[in-house]
């Protein structure tokens, strides 16, 4: 069970999730996000960490900005928008998480994805690309991540719902953002250690 904790835009908040015992830490790199890091801050604030893997978020983004991310240090780029398999490759797949944002019914998801290093599920939004702190039925979840596929689930994630999340869809990982904030940049250690112990305890259940 792997822990993302995704939306980071300070150095403190980043440092505080690795040593509380976040796997993976989520910059978004996508301008129209309330938690927005330029591509500059987010290379400095990845600078010299080991202990957790780093991740640029981004949405439909450039193919030489997300190579130039992996060339500078980013372990690998969340694809966040509309884009294919095809553009997945040319990053390299095996150094892609690819979201799709899920609706009522369950999404086709094209058994290629099954190599890319994960997916992610979250909830759909117009207009919104992640950080909605909204639910989606874990149902449509559960029955994805049994066609094989290595899953984060994200959407509406907290210290409250997270343990029942994974007792009934048994993902790869879990991915918060807006569940453990003060605000949009934010983050509440509180909440964050929280988060993170409950999935920890549940891990060694």
């Amino acid at each position: 069970m792997k822990i993302k904790i995704c939306g980071l835009c300070r150095r403190e908040d980043i440092d505080y999730a690795i040593s509380e015992g976040a796997d993976y830490i989520g910059i978004i790199l996508y301008e129209k996000s309330p938690r927005y890091v330029t591509p500059e801050k987010a290379v400095n604030l990845i600078k010299d960490i080991k202990n957790s893997k780093k991740v640029a978020v981004m949405v439909n983004p450039d193919i030489d900005l997300a190579l130039d991310m992996l060339s500078k240090g980013f372990d690998f780029i969340q694809l966040h928008g509309d884009e294919d398999y095809e553009f997945a490759k040319r990053i390299g797949i095996e150094r892609v998480i690819k979201a799709f944002r899920v609706k009522k019914e369950t999404p086709k998801i094209e058994k290629v994805w099954s190599n890319a290093h994960a997916i992610l599920l979250d909830t759909y939004k117009k207009d919104s690309y992640g950080g909605t702190g909204q639910t989606f039925d874990w149902n449509i979840a559960y029955q994805i991540r049994k066609e094989g596929f290595r899953l984060f689930l994200s959407g509406g994630l907290n210290p409250t719902n997270v343990i029942h999340a994974i007792e009934k869809v048994k993902p790869f990982g879990v991915d918060v953002s807006s569940g453990v904030e003060l605000k949009p940049c934010m983050k509440d250690k509180k909440l964050l250690s929280e988060f993170i112990r409950k999935v920890k305890e549940l891990k060694d259940d």
